[in-house]
């Protein structure tokens, strides 16, 4: 998959130390989500699967944050749970730490274990997407 100009022009405003971060972040998930369209959503990189969010990035205080929108339902640990729905994200403060295989097998996860996110506005409630 290719990462688009909108991606790629929001790494470049991050300035140096994050934009390698997130840099490094968009090329990780267009290997492991080959399917997976990534563009700029409310601000900050998104990847979809058939419409609905199930990873993105953003810049935070304490450095980039990767949000996986089903996260809480994923069996590896090592995320930490944010919102009211299934969210969790992982906190990658500099590149270094930036665990690259622990996070594929997140990406992993995410792919399999969906919650029905791009239906939520309609429908108030989450419901699963994939079985799991």
């Amino acid at each position: 998959m290719k990462i688009g100009q909108d991606i790629l022009d929001y790494e470049s405003e991050l300035g140096e130390e994050f934009a390698e971060i997130g840099s490094a972040l968009s090329k990780l998930f267009a290997k492991v989500l080959p399917e997976a369209e990534g563009k700029v959503w409310h601000g900050h990189p998104v990847w979809f699967l058939d419409g609905n969010p199930i990873v993105g990035y953003s810049l935070k205080k304490s450095g980039i944050e990767v949000l996986f929108w089903s996260g809480q339902s994923f069996k590896l640990a090592g995320l930490t749970p944010l919102g009211k729905f299934k969210a969790a994200k992982l906190e990658v403060p500099t590149l270094k730490g930036l665990d690259k295989k622990q996070l594929s097998e997140w990406l992993a996860e995410a792919i399999k274990i969906q919650w029905d996110y791009a239906n939520l506005p309609k429908k108030r409630a989450l419901v699963k997407l994939t079985k799991f």
